[in-house]
């Protein structure tokens, strides 16, 4: 579905691995909308500060985000546990987040019609959004859906391992003081313990097709 000439902006917000990019990526593909991942975003912040270790944070991180190229984040590994860690770390340093978050408000300016997905997409990012998600998981769920993912780049990789690394991953954003993960009071609660991607798209598509009906009335399909 194509929306020619109309804005729909989407944030999709939730803990570590609970299925909000994927839901993200799912809606961004069949309502043909730009995608990007803010959690990615931190993740390569991680992944640079662990293989570069550089003396002058803030510095190095500027000059890595002025020219990103988002989809070549895509072709890295990004999730594991180590880069988990540091990416929580790296999120409580507000000069951090401001250089993130001036890159996720340029795409937004250049995309109408997109979808924002993370952690404080809906509460800081984008808070007039047109409509806002926010993902659960059972953590037992979660960690076997991670580990799963993880396994086929790493195949010694230790289930108790991707699990505590998802709890404190998740502890860690709750408990911050800077930007935590929090549900906006707008928000639709998606949780995906027992939902496959089918269902996560038809729950995530009813809200969205309401909202065009609210906004664009017998114009929302053409």
């Amino acid at each position: 579905m194509k929306l020619k000439g109309k804005i729909l902006k989407i944030t999709c917000d939730g803990g570590a691995a609970t299925g909000k990019s994927t839901g993200a990526k799912l809606i961004a593909k069949k309502y043909n909308l730009a995608f990007l991942s803010s959690g990615l975003l931190y993740r390569y912040a991680g992944f640079l500060i662990l293989k570069q270790k550089p003396k002058k944070i803030i510095g190095f991180l500027k000059k890595k985000f002025k020219n990103l190229n988002y989809k070549r984040l895509n072709k890295l590994n990004l999730h594991t546990p180590e880069i988990s860690i540091q990416t929580s770390f790296i999120a409580k340093n507000s000069k951090v987040r401001n250089i993130l978050k001036s890159y996720q408000k340029d795409f937004i300016k250049k995309n109408k019609c997109c979808v924002l997905e993370g952690r404080d997409a809906s509460t800081k990012i984008l808070p007039k959004s047109d409509v806002k998600f926010f993902f659960i998981c059972n953590l037992n769920v979660a960690a076997r859906r991670r580990f799963n993912e993880l396994k086929k780049k790493s195949p010694k990789i230790n289930y108790n391992k991707v699990k505590q690394a998802l709890f404190d991953r998740n502890l860690m954003d709750r408990t911050r003081s800077i930007s935590p993960l929090q549900k906006h009071p707008d928000a639709i609660v998606v949780n995906t313990t027992k939902k496959g991607k089918k269902a996560m798209v038809a729950k995530m598509s009813k809200y969205i097709e309401r909202v065009l009906k609210q906004k664009y009335g017998n114009r929302a399909r053409s």
